[in-house]
């Protein structure tokens, strides 16, 4: 099955993709650190990288392209990204279509705890990613990431534990399956 994890950043999808990767013994793509390594291979920040994009659409193809590559060669795996739901739902690939999130304040503590930033940079250097992924997405797209209409479950990851999230996770996905059989 596929199985797409998309949200904000800091939400939790990278550890809930590598958890339930792990756990159901899928493969695993998580697509931000293609993006990281694009930024440092061109020797700039990921927010630099953001605002290129802004202008240069061929950045967020090559990426997006990848994801669509990805999800049709592999019924079995979990891929992350902003988009992964999204692009799958419009191409027709089947897929179950998951959503993170968390509150702002939750969010940007968790970044500040990995990325060794303090808050003010932290809630600075996000807000400029988000409404720069935001503008291209509907730009290139015509993807508003607000509508979570996509999405065949929605977890707020504000007081639960990575192993709560994953047991949530495989009881929809159980749900799903017996439901099929039905």
């Amino acid at each position: 099955m596929r199985i797409t994890i998309s949200g904000p950043p800091g939400s939790g999808k990278s550890t809930t993709c590598r958890k339930l990767s792990e756990i159901l013994g899928y493969p695993q793509v998580i697509f931000g650190q293609i993006f990281r390594k694009m930024a440092a291979d061109r020797g700039i920040s990921v927010a630099e990288l953001g605002a290129l994009a802004e202008t240069d659409p061929s950045i967020d193809r090559e990426i997006d392209t990848k994801i669509l590559k990805v999800a049709k060669d592999n019924e079995d795996i979990v891929l992350e990204s902003r988009l992964s739901a999204y692009l799958t739902k419009i191409e027709n690939i089947d897929a179950f279509r998951i959503y993170i999130h968390a509150s702002p304040d939750v969010r940007m503590k968790r970044i500040c705890g990995r990325e060794d930033r303090l808050y003010e940079q932290a809630c600075s250097e996000t807000c400029e990613r988000e409404g720069s992924e935001a503008k291209r997405y509907m730009q290139y797209y015509g993807i508003d990431v607000e509508d979570l209409g996509v999405y065949d479950l929605i977890i707020n990851t504000d007081n639960l534990t990575p192993d709560e999230v994953i047991d949530l996770i495989i009881g929809a996905l159980n749900d799903r399956n017996a439901s099929e059989r039905s």
